[in-house]
């Protein structure tokens, strides 16, 4: 069994990863750290849990009682938290911030997206830096081009995701500047070094619990039976990873760690629309896949989940 600690455990990630944890078969859920809340129960912070999960909360990480730790804390305080904590060398992390997703080569951390560094989490991998939710439905749609060096055009994005706080209300979120668009531009060009395309990010924020969907449109001289071979080939062997033939909507993989692509041609312009799970696929989904595979698991054990399409 796998022991597994979680610090930052009144985030929502934090709430979603236990969720898919104690239904894992190969994991034992040590403990969940928490700076606030302590001596709660986990279901009194994550109500969902109830019934579920009647562990309390501590205030104190116990690092040797754990083979992996899911950092939940927030980007900003997560390195810091981090790097001040006593973690013995054979704990392996797998950090949900944005803290660890630059200066791969300074941190030791490797990217966490299965479907592009799976072998370098196979073969010893011992610290992850989970991606951001935009930047891995905008790389998703992306990768079998860059692999085929074909993004040699300007990438322009369109892309919404879920905001419970929201009410009968979309909105724009930091527009043109949003951080994960650097994130998509690092990881394309360790594909394709020739890389060095602009990307116009426009994402939103929309009055729905969960999910994400992202327009990706750019130039592609291939015919649409080619690109669906290069889709085709490049996600064959990965588990979460799929090409639709028709449109796709968010309620196809709403409570799955499931990304479903699906693409349409206009004349030179290629559009690819991708459909995740904004908490699963998008946070905590890829989080124990990369457990998954740090561990020598089958990459879905633990993830098969539920659609909740009607």
């Amino acid at each position: 069994m796998i022991k597994v600690g979680i610090t930052g455990g009144e985030t929502k990630v934090a709430g979603e990863i236990i969720r898919l944890l104690i239904n894992h078969p190969d994991v034992d859920l040590r403990w969940v750290q928490t700076d606030v809340h302590e001596g709660l129960k986990v279901s009194e912070i994550h109500q969902g849990l109830i019934g579920e999960c009647d562990m309390a909360v501590q205030s104190a990480a116990d690092w040797g009682a754990i083979d992996v730790v899911f950092n939940c804390r927030h980007t900003g305080s997560s390195r810091q938290y981090m790097e001040g904590a006593s973690i013995p060398e054979n704990v392996k992390i797998i950090d949900l911030s944005g803290d660890y997703r630059k200066n791969f080569e300074e941190t030791g951390y490797v990217y966490g997206l299965p479907e592009l560094n799976r072998k370098l989490m196979v073969r010893g991998a011992t610290k992850v830096s989970n991606p951001g939710a935009f930047a891995t439905a905008i790389e998703l749609a992306l990768l079998p081009l860059a692999k085929n060096l074909l993004i040699n055009s300007p990438i322009h994005v369109a892309a919404v995701s879920g905001d419970p706080t929201l009410a009968d209300n979309i909105k724009l979120y930091k527009p043109l500047q949003h951080s994960h668009a650097e994130e998509v531009a690092a990881t394309l060009k360790s594909l394709q070094n020739s890389f060095n395309s602009p990307i116009y990010l426009v994402p939103m924020l929309g009055s729905f619990s969960r999910g994400l969907i992202a327009a990706v449109y750019l130039d592609c001289p291939l015919s649409l039976e080619d690109i669906r071979k290069l889709y085709d080939d490049y996600y064959s062997d990965h588990g979460f990873t799929f090409v639709a033939d028709k449109q796709v909507d968010m309620k196809d993989v709403a409570n799955t760690n499931k990304c479903i692509l699906h693409l349409q041609k206009d004349g030179n312009r290629l559009l690819v629309t991708s459909v995740i799970d904004s908490m699963l696929k998008g946070s905590a989904g890829t989080a124990v896949h990369n457990m998954n595979l740090l561990f020598g698991l089958h990459e879905r054990t633990g993830l098969a989940l539920k659609p909740s399409a009607l």
